[in-house]
């Protein structure tokens, strides 16, 4: 299943001066020094290396690491579900009963899984930037800008054989190549039940306190052989304490810090109401057809856990744009920048209006965002099965093409990854997808109207329910020697096809493609041009004293365990004081509190294992490392680059964070290494994984003989 933990936005512009712990930064411009003032510890070159090597990437929209030298991998449970659910079957659900390999020959291949490790950053800004002549227009400098794109990553995979990205950093202030080595052999180690790794359910979900074991384990090979690994993170021994600095390495999807004042009410006016309301009416649909039987449950748990996920992780967003505190503040900051250029003529010629210009981009954007909402990014044609259709009738288009004339995601550097999800044996169930097809399109005739030309040609005379009931049961695309046979036959087989999803695909994509063309030449060109020039401003005004917003590339973020005092907008009343860490006890005590009922029932191997626990154990943390979605994953380093904890949520006012960050109250959270460890021997019996992570437990010494 190929879903983001989080639903990615559109990626913008760079971070401006930083205070307290903000900041996400790249691990070729990290502010060691500013650590060692604060801090008293020295980040070196060889420590930050290290601490990027051992660091990994999921492609389906996590972080993880590195944790052995045989090839051993953890990341979040949550992030881990596609592996879960693509390995479960009705009588085998993984969610439900766990996972442990013992051996590596009982370990679990996942279907369509990439890991990418960052093993080299090279700046290519001179490049990019030098494609671009003057007089061209936004639209003609995007082109360019793509084709030597395209050509630096074709170079760098021929020479290196590694996977190449080209990554935009600052709105086009930056261009960086990143080379990745990628494994897509990942099996299945270990995986606590759902109950324990989602405790308290979507109640708790973005709450402090909490008790989760939101972990997941998996092995790396090569070879069919576990690859062996000099870089990778060992688990403390020692733990944590308060106030002690941290750091975090993951991958966080997007943020929206330096978006101008006109893209945040693009937001807050359009694009998360958008979102939210599609959301929720999925979400409603799911659940009824869910509530019909265990094994509904079962197939679309996965969808439902994501869906509430991102309904409360929007909701958040969208209540931190809707305060109009937060708001003062962005119009401040971007009136005090344009005051600033415009006090001096030679900055007012060399920088000129780029505000009034996003400004127009944005009106373009607002005009466009429904349509290709549900066209171009499949709002309206949702799941696997219309994801292979539309793959594979838009693969056919852009590989005739030359390298450097294609949309970015046919390139030669991202087809290996196209692929492996188009020929993943993932399963893929009709009725889930038939069900969430069919909201779908209820809702883009509703938002499109009926008498759309595309919503015509879709439903073609027939209800919403209707017609994705006939398209999904007509369709052999879940059969993967026919997707295979479709996207070898090129154009010739995609015009040849008579399979109903890809006719309506066929039909859809005229309209897709010229959505997508002017989102590319009048928004996203426009906004790229003008992102670069407010990070000239910001350069100009911070020097290297900025970090680039998110971009699901790999960053660096520092911070300090440190409790906090709660405002009441989380469950906990008003000026409590919140301590840093929780343990096995509350885990148990929260339980009790609510019955032991669904979302805070644990597992029975957790009750089995309760007089066998140290209930002092902590099991969760908090932190002031600056983390987004996409976060989900990443260890928590000590000093010494050792893994004290793995982050998997923040807390309710860390939200805001997406556009401010705020480290008075808001928190990220983690799952404390020692919580880990414990679980693994008192409750799973995962001696041999706990060993590998650790080492054998101390013993003590036998007592002399009399």
């Amino acid at each position: 299943m190929r879903r983001y933990v989080l639903l990615l936005t559109l990626l913008v512009f760079s971070a401006g001066l930083t205070s307290a712990d903000e900041g996400m930064w790249l691990y070729n411009h990290f502010p060691a020094q500013r650590v060692k003032t604060k801090y008293g510890f020295l980040p070196t070159q060889a420590w930050l290396d290290h601490a990027r090597l051992g660091s990994v990437r999921f492609n389906n929209g996590g972080s993880g690491s590195f944790v052995s030298a045989d090839g051993l991998a953890f990341t979040n449970h949550h992030v881990a579900q596609t592996c879960l659910h693509g390995l479960s079957t009705e009588s085998k659900d993984l969610y439900k009963t766990g996972f442990y390999a013992k051996t590596q020959a009982e370990e679990a291949k996942c279907p369509d899984l990439e890991l990418n490790q960052l093993v080299g950053i090279e700046d290519v800004t001179a490049k990019v930037q030098g494609a671009v002549t003057p007089g061209m227009s936004p639209a003609e400098a995007a082109r360019a800008r793509r084709a030597v794109t395209a050509q630096i990553e074709s170079e760098c995979t021929k020479s290196t054989g590694l996977r190449c990205d080209v990554v935009t950093l600052y709105a086009g202030g930056m261009y960086n190549l990143y080379r990745y080595k990628k494994y897509t052999d990942v099996r299945l180690v270990f995986a606590p039940e759902f109950d324990a790794a989602f405790f308290g359910g979507d109640p708790d979900n973005f709450e402090y306190p909490r008790w989760d074991l939101d972990i997941t384990f998996f092995r790396v090979y090569e070879n069919d052989k576990p690859v062996h690994l000099d870089h990778y993170l060992k688990f403390s021994h020692a733990g944590i304490k308060d106030g002690e600095l941290i750091f975090v390495s993951g991958h966080p999807g997007s943020t929206s810090r330096m978006d101008t004042v006109a893209q945040i009410e693009t937001l807050r006016d359009l694009v998360y109401p958008f979102r939210l309301d599609a959301l929720k009416r999925r979400n409603a649909a799911l659940k009824a057809w869910a509530a019909q039987s265990p094994e509904n449950y079962r197939r679309a748990q996965e969808d439902i856990f994501g869906i509430e996920n991102s309904i409360k992780a929007i909701t958040g967003y969208l209540g931190g744009i809707r305060d109009p505190k937060l708001m003062a503040r962005k119009q401040e900051e971007e009136s005090k920048l344009q005051a600033w250029v415009n006090a001096d003529a030679q900055r007012k010629s060399e920088y000129g209006e780029p505000w009034a210009a996003t400004a127009n981009a944005e009106r373009t954007w607002r005009e466009i965002y429904l349509p290709f909402s549900f066209l171009d990014r499949r709002a309206g044609f949702p799941g696997d099965l219309n994801f292979f259709a539309r793959a594979l009738v838009r693969a056919a288009v852009e590989k005739a093409k030359a390298n450097a004339e294609r949309l970015p995601e046919y390139r030669d550097s991202s087809l290996p990854s196209l692929e492996q999800q188009l020929f993943s044996t993932a399963p893929v169930y009709r009725d889930l997808e038939t069900v969430s097809f069919a909201d779908a399109l209820a809702l883009m005739q509703e938002k499109l109207g009926a008498d759309d030309e595309v919503v015509k040609q879709v439903l073609n005379g027939r209800t919403p329910a209707e017609a994705a009931k006939e398209l999904i049961a007509g369709t052999r695309l879940d059969d993967v020697n026919v997707r295979k046979q479709l996207y070898e036959g090129g154009q010739k087989a995609i015009a040849a096809s008579d399979d109903p999803l890809i006719v309506m695909m066929r039909a859809v994509e005229p309209r897709a493609r010229a959505l997508r063309k002017r989102f590319d030449d009048e928004v996203q060109s426009v906004e790229r041009t003008q992102g670069a020039t407010l990070a000239k401003i910001h350069f100009a005004q911070g020097g290297t004293d900025t970090y680039p917003d998110a971009t699901f590339t790999l960053r660096l973020s520092y911070g300090q365990i440190k409790g906090f005092t709660e405002d009441g907008q989380g469950t906990v009343p008003a000026g409590t004081k919140v301590p840093y860490f929780t343990t096995f006890a509350g885990a148990f005590q929260h339980a009790q509190e609510h019955g032991n009922k669904d979302p805070y029932q644990l597992p029975q191997s957790w009750w089995d294992a309760k007089s066998k626990l140290n209930l002092n154990t902590p099991l969760n943390a908090v932190e002031t490392a600056d983390i987004i979605g996409g976060n989900s994953g990443s260890p928590v380093l000590n000093t010494k680059g050792e893994v004290v904890g793995i982050i998997f949520d923040g807390n309710i006012q860390s939200l805001p964070w997406d556009f401010v960050y705020d480290d008075s109250i808001g928190r990220s959270v983690h799952v404390d290494s020692r919580g880990i460890i414990e679980a693994l021997r008192a409750i799973y019996h995962a001696d041999g994984l706990a060993n590998e992570l650790m080492g054998p437990p101390a013993t003590k010494p036998a007592p002399k003989a009399k």
